[in-house]
């Protein structure tokens, strides 16, 4: 019978992590949508605005990108592919190996995180304070 209370209280825990990753990207896409980008737009703005430096923004492979956002690479090719069309990343051959895709930010996509970041910020802070 523990086990089986044991057992239980995993999955409840486990199902409440679920509810709290639907309600804060709920919340994110909200406060996100003035910016014309949702919470996955987002997330892989702010992964490769980690690299930008004094030089410029650094490129990612979308193998590298897909392992930090979450997101399989056919979904974020396709997700890559909008933010491009947008005008807010540019895609290109890794110049080392002419068989992969690189990622990197724009000026328009640089000013369109640092616009974004501080909302995205605050729906975090406010949905993540205290849930653990």
């Amino acid at each position: 019978m523990a086990a089986n209370k044991s057992e239980r209280a995993l999955v409840d825990e486990w199902r409440d992590v679920l509810a709290l990753h639907a309600r804060t990207t709920c919340e994110l896409d909200r406060a996100l949508q003035p910016y014309g980008i949702g919470a996955s737009d987002f997330e892989v703005l702010d992964v490769l605005a980690e690299g930008t430096t004094g030089e410029g923004p650094a490129a990612w492979r979308v193998q590298e990108l897909s392992g930090r956002v979450h997101l399989s690479q056919s979904a974020l090719s396709r997700l890559v592919a909008r933010l491009e069309k947008d005008g807010l990343v540019l895609r290109g051959m890794c110049p080392e190996d002419r068989r992969g895709v690189q990622v990197k930010l724009t000026e328009k996509g640089i000013a369109r995180h640092a616009e974004a970041q501080p909302h995205q910020r605050e729906v975090l802070t406010r949905m993540l304070d205290g849930a653990s």
